[in-house]
């Protein structure tokens, strides 16, 4: 290293912690995804609330609700967990509904 040549260090970038001279980014909270059932004209209803119960746990009274939502208004959120167990009851969905043949479009999207 000649004299000409200068070691600076830099402020960190928001979100960033300085250390040393690495820049680390700080660790985010894990987001809250939905997992979502979408209407259709040929899943059975009572197929949808076996679903619910099965794999999201749900009374039959919610899995009920839940499927009328689905039923009228396109949509319902079947539950909202970290990304890792959405993407699992998702799969676990999508397993039950090829299993039984039905056209039942699920997503798993992050709430905001």
């Amino acid at each position: 290293m000649s004299a000409d040549d200068t070691i600076t260090e830099t402020k960190p970038k928001k979100g960033a912690i300085a250390r040393g001279f690495k820049r680390v980014r700080e660790p985010q909270k894990p987001g809250n995804f939905a997992v979502i059932f979408h209407n259709d004209n040929y899943t059975p209803r009572d197929f949808v609330v076996y679903v619910l119960q099965e794999v999201f746990h749900h009374s039959s009274e919610r899995a009920e609700k839940i499927m009328m939502s689905v039923h009228n208004e396109g949509v319902g959120i079947a539950g909202v967990y970290r990304l890792e167990i959405a993407e699992q009851k998702a799969y676990d969905t999508a397993v039950l509904v090829k299993e039984n043949q039905y056209p039942l479009k699920i997503t798993v999207e992050e709430m905001t």
